[in-house]
């Protein structure tokens, strides 16, 4: 006898948006991002459906993030497999930028030195947040003229912070927690973490952090100390630095015509510095 007809199940409604993420897995490599990713979603209501559905319009507006940002958290989504389309990174903005101010050595605060001397070797040597984390003093060999960093992709020659690295490694010889560090940048202080110690190595999240401000203070200092006709100039720098990244910083070294230390953002840098050199040039005749 023939089955009769029944309805057909209705729709399955959608699991509560924290279990429907912990049901994905994070991608290799990128499980900082996929948090933080996933908790920005969260702070909505929004679980993996809901976003790929209506995009990363209202998170990035929630989380102010800018386009580089979102372009970077669209592609982390994809990877743990949320269909979210990928907008195009966007070029460096501005293009250039003086970044020699954040290289200058004006205090012997050792929480200065320390980024000082990270932003003037990252200039010639624009390594990733995550190298200078991992980055040891025995890798880093002073000369007459230069500093000279080795690693395990190559040796690179290093003009410009020798001044910067001899005040660092002074002051820092003055405590002995940080003396005996091996790394080149390492932690001042105690942090929340149970093995946090005075010299240990910093998180990649801290030294962003550490970066920020140091870029906020050295635009304070510019304010402060700028005058008559360099005024305007000092101001327009500075309101640049208080939005600055080290990221960004990273990408304004490349785009400055430096040669790439990793394969991360070496072809949209290669673009700027084309572009870059092609204003500058004079015009054909």
């Amino acid at each position: 006898m023939d089955k009769g007809w029944q309805h057909p199940l209705p729709e399955m409604p959608a699991p509560p948006a924290a279990r429907a993420w912990q049901r994905l897995t994070p991608p290799e490599g990128y499980a900082v991002q996929w948090r933080r990713l996933v908790d920005a979603a969260l702070e909505l209501g929004l679980g993996p459906e809901e976003l790929a559905a209506g995009g990363m319009d209202d998170v990035a507006a929630a989380r102010g993030w800018k386009p580089a940002t979102v372009t970077l958290y669209s592609k982390v989504a994809r990877y743990g497999g949320v269909p979210l389309p990928v907008p195009p990174t966007p070029e460096p903005d501005p293009r250039t930028l003086d970044l020699r101010p954040l290289t200058e050595v004006r205090s012997e605060d050792p929480e200065h030195l320390r980024t000082v001397v990270w932003c003037a070797i990252a200039l010639a040597w624009p390594a990733p947040v995550g190298t200078f984390r991992d980055l040891r003093r025995e890798q880093v060999h002073p000369t007459a003229r230069r500093l000279v960093v080795h690693t395990d992709d190559g040796e690179w020659s290093v003009p410009g912070a020798l001044l910067a690295w001899h005040a660092w490694e002074e002051v820092r010889s003055r405590f002995p927690a940080l003396a005996d560090s091996p790394w080149v940048l390492p932690a001042l202080r105690r942090g929340p973490g149970y093995t946090s110690t005075v010299g240990g190595r910093l998180s990649s999240q801290a030294l962003q952090v550490t970066f920020t401000k140091h870029a906020v203070r050295t635009a304070l200092h510019l304010r402060a100390t700028s005058t008559g006709a360099r005024r305007a100039r000092a101001e327009a720098l500075a309101a640049v630095y208080e939005t600055l990244s080290y990221d960004s910083y990273r990408r304004l070294a490349l785009a400055g015509g430096v040669e790439p230390v990793a394969e991360r953002g070496a072809v949209r840098a290669e673009r700027a510095a084309r572009a870059n050199r092609a204003s500058a040039a004079p015009p054909a005749g």
